[in-house]
C-alpha cells in the first residue's frame, strides 16, 4: 500500500503547530496503525529529521495511551478500536490519511500527537480511595453481589481513560469518563462508604479542569473504544443528585 500521511506537528504547548505531509510506500495491509508510524519515524530518523511524537504503552487495547484522531475521529475508522489496535487494512491503497492529537484545552498538547492527560488522573485522585477493613485477604465470595450489579460494575470498569470521549464531543465533556469511575464502584458494596463524598469531589474536579457539559450529543459513547455506555452519564447525574440535593451523606 502507499499512503499520504498529513500529521499534525507542534514542536511544544506553547508553539504554533501545523499539519505537515509525508510519503509512505510499502505498507502492509497486516501492520498496526502504530507499526505504520515506527515505520515513518524510521524513515524520519534515517534522513536527519525529528521522528513524530506519539504516546503507546500495552499496544493491546488495555492501557489507553495510543490517542489520536484520525481522519476526524477518535481512535480511528472502526468502531470499539483503539488505535494500537487498527490495522492499516482499514485503509485503502493510495489513501490520504489525516493524524491530530485530542482536541481539548484540558488535554494539552504536549509534542506532535502527545497530549496530557493529566487532568484525568486528578479527576480520579479526587475520588480518594475505598475504605476497606485492613487484615488478611477475604475470600472472594465473601461478600455477595447481585449477577447484575456484578456485569454492571464491570461494563462500566472497562473504561481505559484514552480520552477519546472527549476528543468526539463538541463540547469537550468527560462526563462519560467521570461517569464510568463513579458507577462501577456503586454497583459494588466495597464503594458504599465514600458513595456521596466520592461524586461531589470528582465532579468538582471535573469542573476545575475545565472540561464542558455534557448536552447530550452521544458523540463520546460512540467514539469509546470499549463501548461504556450513554447510561453512564445518567449515573453519574444520578448519583450527583443523590449527593447534592438530597443531602445523604
Amino acid at each position: 500500500m502507499k499512503l499520504t500521511l498529513r500529521i499534525w506537528r507542534q514542536k511544544d504547548g506553547k508553539a504554533a503547530g501545523k499539519l505537515e505531509t509525508y510519503k509512505l510506500d510499502a505498507v502492509s495491509p497486516d501492520m498496526s496503525f502504530l507499526e505504520m508510524l515506527d515505520v515513518l519515524n524510521e524513515q524520519l530518523t534515517k534522513s536527519g529529521g525529528d521522528p513524530v511524537s506519539f504516546d503507546h504503552d500495552c499496544r493491546e487495547g488495555i492501557c489507553g495511551a495510543c490517542s489520536m484522531v484520525i481522519n476526524g475521529r477518535p481512535h480511528g475508522p472502526r468502531k470499539a478500536t483503539t488505535t494500537c489496535q487498527l490495522h492499516m487494512r482499514s485503509f485503502k491503497d493510495g489513501d490520504t490519511i489525516t493524524i491530530e492529537p485530542w482536541r481539548a484545552a484540558p488535554f494539552p498538547v504536549i509534542k506532535d500527537l502527545s497530549v496530557s492527560r493529566s487532568s484525568f488522573d486528578r479527576i480520579i485522585a479526587a475520588g480518594g480511595f475505598v475504605s476497606i477493613n485492613t487484615g488478611s485477604t477475604v475470600d472472594g465470595n465473601a461478600t455477595p453481589i447481585g449477577k447484575t450489579d456484578a456485569d454492571e460494575a464491570m461494563d462500566y470498569a472497562q473504561c481505559i481513560g484514552c480520552g477519546a470521549c472527549v476528543a468526539a464531543c463538541p463540547n469537550a465533556a468527560a462526563m462519560l469518563f467521570t461517569g464510568a469511575k463513579v458507577a462501577h464502584l456503586v454497583k459494588l458494596p466495597q464503594g458504599q462508604v465514600e458513595r456521596s463524598g466520592r461524586v461531589r469531589n470528582m465532579v468538582a474536579q471535573m469542573d476545575l479542569e475545565g472540561f464542558g457539559s455534557c448536552t447530550n450529543h452521544g458523540e463520546c459513547s460512540e467514539a469509546c473504544p470499549k463501548e461504556i455506555p450513554f447510561d453512564a452519564i445518567v449515573m453519574l447525574n444520578r448519583e450527583y443528585m443523590r449527593a447534592t440535593v438530597a443531602g445523604k451523606e
